[in-house]
Formats: structure tokens, C-alpha cells, sequence
């Protein structure tokens, strides 16, 4: 079999790539690289994958990044590809972020609503894949879920919704 196709980073749509980059650097501590400012910004996580024992494995983390959405780069057009707006309302792609075990979802659903996200709902468990989440919209529309690993018999607090 060939070896697969590999994903390298997802790219989210914004009017304002640096106040997304600075919202994405604040709300989850990422690094912000503006490449160019104001145009398209990669956030970078830092760190590796781990291993199950906890130790780094040599895998780097994957990028997110945030492209102006009336101009989004690379195209063959110097104005970029259309349309130059961003989706409306419906359903979209959804961006999915591993909670460190450092931090916590609460912490970083605050952080988010405090810079203009919507909260989308909390306290789910989905046992198919054992884990917690929670969920905010951006403030450009961009759906984030958090994940937070279930682990070994993990315990479902009563308030929870689960599936």
C-alpha cells in the first residue's frame, strides 16, 4: 500500500486574521506567527504528540492557521479566491483541540467568551470515543470543540449529557 496522504494543517477563515491569531494565541496559548500580518497567520501549539507513558514522542503537533477571507492565499488571482466572504449560518467544518492535561475546558470556554466567543454548549460525554466536550463558536463563526479523554472507567458527573 502507498503511503497516505498526509493532512498538514487546517486553514480558518477571518475578516481579521491578527485579532484571530491574537484571540487563538490568548484563549489557547499558541505561538502567533503572522506570515504576512493582517493576510494569514499559522498558530502554533508547540510540542509533540505524546506517548502513552506521557513522554514526547517525535511527532511535532499539527498547525492551525487564519486566512483573510477577502483574500485567501495562495490562488493564481491577486485578489484572491472567491467568494470573499465568511459561511453563513449552517453547518461547517469543525475544529477539534485536545485539552492538555495542564489546562482545563472551563478555563478556556472563559477565555473564549471573554474575547467575544459563543458557547455552544458544555458537559457532554460521548462514550464511543470516552471523551468530554464542550464547544464555542469563534467570533468569525468558526466552530471549535474541545476534548478532554475520558480515561479508564471514566466518571460521569450527573449534570452531563451523554451519548
Amino acid at each position: 500500500m502507498p503511503y497516505p496522504n498526509t493532512l498538514i494543517f487546517v486553514d480558518l477563515p477571518a475578516e481579521d486574521p491578527t485579532a484571530a491569531g491574537i484571540f487563538y494565541a490568548e484563549v489557547f496559548g499558541w505561538e502567533n506567527e503572522p506570515r504576512p500580518n493582517g493576510l494569514f497567520h499559522r498558530l502554533v501549539p508547540g510540542g509533540f504528540f505524546r506517548h502513552k507513558d506521557g513522554s514526547d514522542s517525535e511527532i511535532a503537533n499539527l498547525h492551525l492557521a487564519i486566512y483573510r477571507t477577502d483574500n485567501a492565499r495562495p490562488y493564481p488571482d491577486a485578489y484572491g479566491a472567491p467568494p470573499h466572504t465568511v459561511a453563513g449560518p449552517g453547518r461547517k467544518a469543525r475544529t477539534w483541540i485536545l485539552v492538555s492535561d495542564d489546562d482545563t475546558p472551563e478555563r478556556i470556554l472563559e477565555a473564549a467568551e471573554t474575547r467575544g466567543a459563543k458557547i455552544l454548549w458544555r458537559d457532554h460525554f460521548c462514550k464511543e470515543f470516552n471523551g468530554f466536550n464542550y464547544a464555542f463558536m469563534d467570533p468569525w463563526g468558526n466552530e471549535i470543540v474541545l476534548w478532554v479523554k475520558g480515561g479508564v472507567n471514566p466518571v460521569i458527573p450527573d449534570h452531563y449529557t451523554s451519548e
